[in-house]
C-alpha cells in the first residue's frame, strides 16, 4: 500500500513498485486529482479516494507493506493551520500505525523528513544528532517518529526515512521546491530568484531516488531497518541555495541570478550525513545527481513550454490548490470534502 500516491513522490513509487512486480493498492484523498496533472501515468492500482484519518482496519487487510507518504506536503501547507497539520501529519499517521500493526501489516516505512533537524549549523548531522524542528510540518515528522517507532516488534518492522528536499519531474509536478522553483522561475521571468540570501544549506534527492529508498526497506531483512531511521540522500549533494542557483544559471545561461532577500537569512538549515544508509541498505543506489535533475527538469520545462501563468498557478502549488478548494467550499475548514 501506498498512501498519497496521486502525490509527487507517491506516483513515481507506484510506478517503480509495478514495473517490478509487485501489487499495489494506493489511498489518497485527492485534493490534488487530475486537473493537478503534468503528464499522464496510466498506474494499475486499487485506487481508494479516502482521507488518512478515515482509514479503517478492513482497507489493511492483505497488506504485506505500508509506504505512508500522506500528508499536508511541506512547511507552507503546514502553517494553513498547525492543529490541521498535527491531526493529518501526526495523529492520523501514528492511528494509521497502530491499525497496521493490528491488522497484521509486516512493514510500515514512514516518509519523514530531514527538515526535523531544522537549524543544524555548518556540521553534517547524522541521525543521532537532536532535533531542531522550526515550522509545524517538521515537528509533526519528530511526533511520529517518537510514537511509531517503539510500536516496532519482531512481527512489526517500523522504519522512518528521513529524505532529503526533494526535486525533479513527476506526473504530480511541484513548482514548490527549492529546485524545480528557482528553474521554474527562469522559465516564468527569465530570472533565477532566491528569496533568502542565499547561505541555508539544503541536502537534496531526486524524488525518483527516494521511491528507490522505499524499495529498498521492502527488501532489506527485518534485522537491518526494524525501529531505525534513516537520512535518505547522498554526502555530495549537500548545497548551499546560492551554489543551486549557480548550477542552474549553467544550465539557463541567458537568466540573471536575483537576490530578493525578502525572506532574510532563512533559519532553516542542515547539512546531513548519509553514510548510513549506505551502509545498511547497498541496494539503495540514488541515480540521480543535481547537475542531471536540473538538465532533466530544463528539458521538461522546455517541452511543457512553463511560462509565468503555468508557473504561477494552482496546480502545481500545494498551497494555492488546497486554499483554491476552502475557496470553492469544496473542502470545509477541517480539510474533509464536503458531499455533493
Amino acid at each position: 500500500m501506498v498512501t498519497g500516491h496521486h502525490g509527487f513522490i507517491g506516483s513515481l513509487l507506484v510506478k517503480q513498485l509495478l514495473h517490478q512486480g509487485y501489487n499495489v493498492k494506493g489511498i489518497d484523498t485527492q485534493y490534488f486529482g487530475p486537473e493537478c496533472e503534468y503528464y499522464p501515468e496510466e498506474l494499475r492500482v486499487t485506487d481508494v479516494r479516502k482521507d488518512i484519518r478515515q482509514v479503517e482496519e478492513k482497507d489493511l487487510n492483505g497488506i504485506d507493506a505500508i509506504c505512508h507518504l500522506a500528508a499536508l506536503s511541506n512547511d507552507p501547507m503546514g502553517e494553513i493551520s498547525a492543529e490541521l497539520t498535527l491531526d493529518i501529519n501526526y495523529k492520523a499517521s501514528v492511528r494509521l500505525a497502530q491499525l497496521a500493526k493490528k491488522a497484521g501489516v509486516k512493514k510500515f516505512i514512514f516518509s519523514s523528513s530531514c527538515s526535523l533537524y531544522g537549524i543544524a549549523g555548518q556540521d553534517a548531522v547524522t541521525e543521532e544528532a537532536a532535533f531542531a524542528p522550526v515550522t509545524a510540518y517538521a515537528k509533526s515528522k519528530v511526533l511520529v517518529e517518537k510514537e511509531i517507532l517503539p510500536i516496532a516488534d519482531k512481527t512489526f518492522c517500523v522504519t522512518s526515512l528521513r529524505n532529503a528536499t526533494a526535486y525533479g519531474v513527476s506526473p504530480k509536478l511541484r513548482v514548490d521546491l527549492v529546485v524545480n522553483n528557482l528553474l521554474g522561475s527562469a522559465f516564468a521571468e527569465g530570472q533565477i530568484k532566491i528569496m533568502s540570501d542565499g547561505s541555508p544549506w539544503r541536502p537534496l534527492i531526486h524524488a525518483e531516488d527516494i521511491a528507490r529508498a522505499f524499495i529498498a526497506v521492502i527488501e532489506a531483512p527485518e534485522t537491518a531497518v526494524n525501529a531505525q531511521a534513516f537520512n535518505v540522500g547522498q554526502n555530495e549533494e549537500n548545497y548551499r541555495i546560492r551554489e543551486i542557483a549557480d548550477l542552474i544559471g549553467k544550465a539557463m545561461p541567458q537568466c540573471k541570478i536575483v537576490f530578493t532577500g525578502e525572506h532574510g537569512a532563512d533559519t532553516r538549515s542542515y547539512r546531513v550525513d548519509f553514510a548510513k544508509i549506505q551502509k545498511t541498505l547497498p541496494n539503495f543506489k540514488p541515480a540521480w545527481t543535481l547537475s542531471k535533475g536540473i538538465q532533466q527538469i530544463a528539458e521538461s520545462y522546455r517541452d511543457y513550454h512553463m511560462n509565468a501563468e503555468r508557473f504561477s498557478g494552482r496546480y502545481f502549488v500545494r498551497l494555492k490548490q488546497v486554499k483554491y478548494l476552502l475557496e470553492k467550499n469544496l473542502i470545509d475548514n477541517d480539510m474533509y470534502w464536503r458531499e455533493k
